[in-house]
Parts: structure tokens; sequence; C-alpha cells
């Protein structure tokens, strides 16, 4: 039903990691692009989502990273570690300057992996659609919505068809507003005629390596508003210093008592799980545990959050 989007850096497959349990027991498909060289954290990362009988889609031709240019060692890690297991499924990205051939020939390479097709900017829906044939309805499509709409997406009725909507705008931190609107498709994607959804979390589509000394910490949570039609929101919480890029513990201690402030107003309608949980626990010790460590706690929240709205 809900298909996270990670691009596979430490943080994020620590998230997954970190919820793999909870992910399985919710019927939740990480998709996972790896960006990085070493493929040692997606390998423990898979094997993890295996143990507790969970499901993931591992991008073999990722658009980013070390393996932008290719993508055989991911391949030969799906078929040497997980060549048996029905539970890891391959993911084709479809971009502008991929043809149909490549894409039928990518999907023919990776049968052994239940080859699923992510549509991010790919051209030719309909020769694709018609080259599939008979076993379009077998077959599973994920369309990145700022690439495709309607129209694109109708040439593959009858498939398993799920619609990946980027809710988080990316700003300098200092920007953010305290809260916008991050996404309703958890409670109107089958209006769409989509048996699932997804979103690439609290990082937005957009991707970068690294980002330079942060002038302002942000701490981004989302929530559900059961006032306002179910519709999910997101808070950013700024520190109150951003003019120098020093003391990032000082300004994360901020940030982090707008959002015990926030909790404890009892209005927040913030989720209370295993991450709220930690925030909490680094407010009372006041520790700044690294701004990934930060990262990956939101996105664990927002799959928390999902995971208790969809039970």
């Amino acid at each position: 039903m809900y298909h996270p989007y990670f691009r596979g850096k430490q943080f994020e497959l620590l998230a997954i990691r970190e919820t793999a349990e909870l992910l399985a027991k919710s019927s939740f498909v990480p998709i996972i692009e790896p960006v990085k060289e070493a493929l040692n954290g997606l390998d423990r990362t898979l094997k993890a989502i295996c143990s507790v009988n969970g499901k993931a889609i591992v991008i073999v031709n990722p658009d980013y990273g070390d393996h932008a240019s290719d993508g055989a060692d991911i391949s030969a890690l799906l078929k040497a570690g997980f060549g048996d297991q029905n539970a890891i499924a391959a993911g084709i990205l479809l971009k502008d300057s991929m043809s149909v051939n490549d894409a039928f020939q990518f999907y023919q390479t990776h049968q052994d992996h239940r080859p699923v097709f992510i549509h991010a900017g790919f051209t030719e829906p309909k020769a694709l659609a018609e080259k599939l044939g008979d076993a379009l309805v077998s077959t599973q499509h994920v369309f990145v919505e700022k690439h495709c709409g309607k129209l694109y997406w109708r040439h593959f009725k009858g498939s398993m068809r799920i619609l990946l909507r980027d809710g988080f705008e990316r700003r300098k931190n200092a920007d953010y507003p305290p809260v916008e609107k991050f996404s309703d498709l958890h409670v109107t994607f089958e209006e769409e005629g989509m048996n699932g959804f997804g979103d690439f979390l609290m990082v937005g589509d957009d991707y970068s390596e690294g980002g330079g000394p942060a002038y302002a910490v942000a701490i981004h949570l989302t929530y559900i508003d059961p006032g306002k039609d179910d519709v999910m929101y997101v808070y950013h919480f700024l520190s109150t210093t951003n003019n120098t890029p020093t003391d990032p513990a000082g300004k994360f201690g901020q940030a982090l008592a707008k959002l015990i402030s926030k909790l404890d107003s009892g209005t927040s309608h913030l989720f209370e799980g295993t991450a709220i949980a930690e925030f909490k626990e680094l407010h009372s010790k006041k520790h700044f545990p690294g701004l990934g460590h930060v990262k990956k706690l939101s996105m664990k929240h927002h799959i928390e959050t999902l995971a208790n709205f969809l039970s």
C-alpha cells in the first residue's frame, strides 16, 4: 500500500532497518535507490527486511550517485544474495533518456526478481504497454507524479499501480514556515484509481550528495489532522539562531525545545511513537546526536505516523 522512496545513504538505510518490523507488519514496501558505491549497508538492510518477512524494491539502474552509469553491482547483489527471495523486487527506473527496448530488456533480465517499473520522465508509455502485451496485468508500476499524469497512467490500467507524490518542498532551513501541507494522498489514492501511494519522506525528491554547514537547524515532523479531513501536514521546528554556520548542537537544542513545547501544548496531533520518545530523551539529556541521526528520526516518525493511521 505505502511505498516510501529512499536514496540509499547511511541514515536512510538505518531508518529502514530500524523500522523493518513495522514496515512488514503494515505491508509497507520501501523503494531503495542505491547511491553509494559500497553495498554492504544495502545488503544488511535487505537481510533485515527478509528476516521479518517484509518486502522491498531495489532500483537496479539508479539515476544518482556512484551507480548512475552502471548498476551491474546492484543486479549482482540481488542475484547472489536474494536470488531465492520473493521479498526483494528489482526496480527499473524509466527516465526520459530510456527507449522502450531498453526498458523491456531490463524487464527481461530481471524476471527472477519480479521487476517493478518506476516511471520518472519516460516518454513512451503507450509503446511500453503495447510491448508488454498480455503480461501487463501481472506487472507493477510506480508513477512519480511530477513526471506523469492521468493520461500517462491510463496506459497501464489493469496492472498494479502506485502513485508517488513529493510532499516535501526543499528550501534553505531558515526559509521554512512553521507548518505547511504535506499531502492528502494517503486518503485519496484510491480515488485516483491507484492500488497504493508513496512519497519521498522528509527528504524530498531533490538529490544532493551532502549539505554545507547549517546556518539554521530544522526538525521536520509530519502529522495527520483529523479535523481537516485527515490531511497530512509537516512541522518545521527551526533554531532561533541562524546567522552563522557554528554551534549545530546549540541550534538543535533550540529547535528541539520548540518541538517539546508543541508536544506539551497537547494540540500538536503528532503521533507519539518510538521516534518522539527518542526526541524527548535527547531533550532531557541535552544531547545532540548529529544531523544525520535527526533526519533518521524524522523519517522513522513519518513511517510510524502512517502505520498508525492506516492500521
